[in-house]
């Protein structure tokens, strides 16, 4: 019950804490604000985050997860290409799905790409991703993936190409469709993909 909590609590100033820097930017909102917003005090905050950054780079490690459990949980035989496409997209689908949270999500994505501190941190966080996804990816093709070239560049491949989505999504204010943005991207990569991954 006191996880359950403590999860409700976290998840509350992540909510309140992305839709305020979506809305005002970064560096206008203080973390008063984003306590207030979430109905707990400053002290509560600084319970569950170190500083604001923290807070989005929690949103990205949520993100990186996802991709890694998606891909882990792909049919084995499935083309390298495909079982790739469908864990970024489902990463890209959290950012950009068509609900009330779409709006908010591509003005996090703005906030991070725009915001040099955190775009580093965001850059950190893909440095991560690719290492978990080339060990999944390694695993599924019975690869070493400390000496095998193949598992680290297919997951820096599979990575770049959501960081070119991610641009041009947010680059359009979210005019261009990231499903179409996927598919045109994992198009470039699938040939490379597939045949080094058989």
């Amino acid at each position: 019950m006191a996880q359950r909590k403590r999860q409700l609590v976290s998840d509350e100033l992540t909510e309140a804490a992305l839709q305020l820097l979506a809305l005002n930017g970064f560096d206008a909102v203080t973390i008063d604000e984003i306590a207030a917003a979430a109905g707990v005090s400053k002290r509560t905050f600084f319970r569950y985050f170190a500083s604001k950054e923290d807070v989005v780079v929690q949103f990205l490690a949520d993100m990186g997860t996802g991709m890694h459990e998606q891909l882990a949980a792909r049919p084995t035989d499935e083309r390298p290409s495909a079982a790739l496409r469908h864990a970024v997209w489902v990463a890209m689908a959290s950012c950009a799905d068509h609900s009330d949270h779409s709006d908010r999500a591509l003005r996090v994505v703005q906030l991070i790409l725009r915001t040099p501190a955190l775009h580093a941190r965001f850059l950190e966080r893909q440095a991560q991703w690719r290492d978990d996804l080339a060990a999944e990816l390694a695993r599924r093709h019975g690869l070493d993936s400390g000496t095998d070239l193949y598992p680290r560049l297919a997951a820096g491949m599979a990575l770049t190409a959501f960081d070119a989505v991610l641009h041009r999504w947010s680059g359009s204010d979210g005019a261009e469709d990231p499903a179409q943005l996927i598919d045109q991207a994992f198009a470039v990569i699938a040939p490379a993909l597939d045949a080094t991954g058989a």
